[in-house]
């Protein structure tokens, strides 16, 4: 798994242009990627009716899912690009939140897209487990599923000579905790066959909906709605799995293109961690009409104002 821990570290005790440079292109992004998800965990806090739909709730999810990976990730990159350094026993807690929640980001994406599917082809005879009162139940199965190989992980950790985990300080990186090639080949090979399970369940569910959009005459336009909802999934998970490309693109375009190992891994943690999760709201949120409604209210914008007494009819 390719995420932030993997940036080397800045071991001198100046900090050069590179790495405000990156600190300040990193923050201003977080901090609006933040104020966006406030504010739509706001809205769906102060409108009960959006926990009426399982669409919603498993929105939620993903939304808090997003948030909890990107504290932890900024936090670890901000340590490293400060090379601050601390004991193996209060680093590894932040190191499993981000593999675990980066890992439960294409788990959220498949089940979405399930969701569409369900929603499509059993519309009056929903199975009762993706019903808003039992929806809980695959969260639950998610988060343990993802917090699986993080586990088996951290049991086969293998540090490297010398390193004892309650008082040396070291930089707070996935290598430190992964000193054996198998270790890290068993891993990398573990996330492959997890992202192409799931690659399968979105291009499955993607045909499916696409076959049945040409086999409806009525309610079209939802079945689209559902079909290009599925096409993001997808493109999200795409962004997700081009994170494993890095020790390729270093291979193939280090010697070609004049930057260091350092900026190459910046530009793909920036592109391929932080603006996936940043997509997220901007897809969702701002796609969806009742939800952009109630935003805008939030955010006391002109336009057409809501009587807040009146409920708003949400698809299920």
């Amino acid at each position: 798994m390719q995420n932030l821990t993997d940036l080397p570290g800045n071991t001198t005790s100046s900090i050069n242009l590179s790495v405000i440079v990156k600190v300040c292109v990193v923050i201003p992004f977080f901090a609006a990627f933040l104020f966006f998800i406030l504010l739509m965990l706001y809205t769906f806090a102060s409108r009960r009716q959006f926990f009426d739909s399982s669409r919603y709730i498993l929105f939620t999810y993903m939304l808090i899912n997003d948030t909890l990976q990107l504290l932890s990730s900024v936090s670890l990159f901000l340590l490293v690009m400060g090379g601050v350094q601390f004991a193996i026993v209060f680093c590894a807690p932040l190191l499993y939140v981000s593999a675990a929640t980066f890992l439960n980001t294409p788990l959220i994406l498949s089940t979405m897209s399930l969701e569409r599917y369900v929603a499509i082809f059993y519309p009056l005879h929903r199975p009762a487990i993706w019903r808003p009162e039992w929806i809980w139940i695959i969260i639950l199965s998610l988060w343990i599923i993802s917090c699986i190989l993080p586990t088996v992980d951290f049991v086969l950790m293998r540090l490297k000579p010398g390193v004892d985990v309650h008082s040396t300080p070291v930089l707070c990186k996935i290598t430190v905790l992964n000193a054996s090639p198998i270790q890290a080949l068993f891993r990398v090979s573990l996330n492959g066959i997890f992202f192409a399970v799931v690659a399968v369940v979105i291009l499955f569910t993607y045909i499916r909906i696409l076959l049945e959009t040409r086999q409806m005459r009525q309610d079209r336009v939802s079945v689209r709605k559902a079909l290009h909802t599925v096409l993001l999934h997808g493109l999200q998970l795409l962004l997700s799995m081009m994170a494993f490309s890095l020790p390729v693109a270093e291979l193939l375009l280090f010697q070609r293109v004049s930057l260091s190992q350092a900026d190459m891994s910046f530009i793909y943690y920036f592109c391929f961690i932080l603006l996936p999760r940043f997509l997220s709201p901007l897809i969702y949120g701002l796609r969806d009409e009742t939800l952009r409604s109630y935003m805008k209210k939030a955010m006391r914008c002109y336009g057409p104002r809501i009587d807040p007494h009146i409920d708003v009819k949400i698809t299920k």
